[in-house]
């Protein structure tokens, strides 16, 4: 597994501020190992914890293990939000090959950041494929209602800082105020997997396609600010009741009209189970 790397939404952070506390939402990236060193991530000149191998060896991991496309411990979750994640994660994985990971946690101990703590968790547990990175980690930190999101290299021309920001401006930061935890991720869910939904991991890229990429950029976030707009609608009480019943997000579409239902099973070669 790559090590990650760490870039900062809007220069070093977007720290949103609250009465009481505050929502940190980062955008953390993996990149893939450098040619001259083998294994090694390639780094850019951002803050990073440094690496102690020693004691990697000789200490247990104070990472927590994987329990699936929802890992809550920092038990923050309810079985019908962690059920609705899942199956937005399945559907993702299943139909791009994307994989998308949501991690509750109480602290960042030992870690300083929660960037780093994301960028650790994702390593450790090898989130997308190992060719082309295709990964995205949601972590939320209980103890400081902060959230940040890990992105492997194979997304980054999709997954940029401006649309992090504003999934965690208006589902995230809102949600984490009033305690939400479970509405708050699963409404970033669904917003950062309608971005990647057309991906499709291990196709070839089509040579037709080149020279549009400012184009498809370009399409790509309009799209995508007309859908966070669509759900953040007021007037919806549950916004994603339609993807349930397969009226917004029909198979011709590409979309995900899970059925949020149950789900077993953990990390395997194939991933995400």
């Amino acid at each position: 597994m790559t090590r990650p790397a760490t870039a900062a939404v809007r220069g070093e952070g977007t720290i949103v501020r609250c009465s009481r506390f505050s929502v940190a939402i980062a955008l953390t990236v993996a990149l893939a190992p450098t040619p001259s060193h083998p294994g090694r991530a390639e780094t850019r000149p951002l803050p990073i914890s440094p690496a102690h191998p020693s004691r990697a060896e000789t200490r247990p991991s104070p990472l927590p293990n994987p329990l699936g496309y929802v890992s809550d411990h920092a038990g923050v979750l309810d079985a019908e939000w962690k059920a609705r994640i899942r199956s937005v994660c399945q559907d993702l994985e299943r139909k791009t090959g994307v994989e998308l990971v949501v991690v509750t946690v109480p602290s960042t101990r030992p870690y300083a950041t929660a960037k780093d703590y994301g960028s650790a968790l994702y390593e450790r547990w090898g989130i997308g494929t190992a060719q082309q990175d295709h990964g995205l980690l949601v972590l939320a930190v209980a103890e400081r209602r902060q959230a940040t999101v890990t992105v492997g290299k194979g997304l980054l021309g999709v997954i940029t800082p401006p649309t992090i920001e504003g999934i965690g401006n208006t589902y995230l930061e809102p949600a984490f105020r009033a305690g939400r935890y479970g509405e708050g991720l699963y409404r970033a869910t669904v917003a950062l997997a309608a971005v990647v939904q057309e991906i499709r991991v291990g196709e070839p890229p089509r040579s037709h396609l080149k020279g549009l990429g400012i184009f498809l950029t370009l399409l790509t976030s309009v799209g995508a600010l007309w859908f966070l707009w669509w759900i953040a609608r007021p007037d919806l009480r549950h916004p994603y009741g339609r993807l349930r019943r397969g009226e917004f997000w029909g198979s011709g579409q590409g979309g995900f009209g899970g059925n949020f239902g149950g789900f077993g099973g953990g990390m395997s070669g194939e991933g995400l189970k």
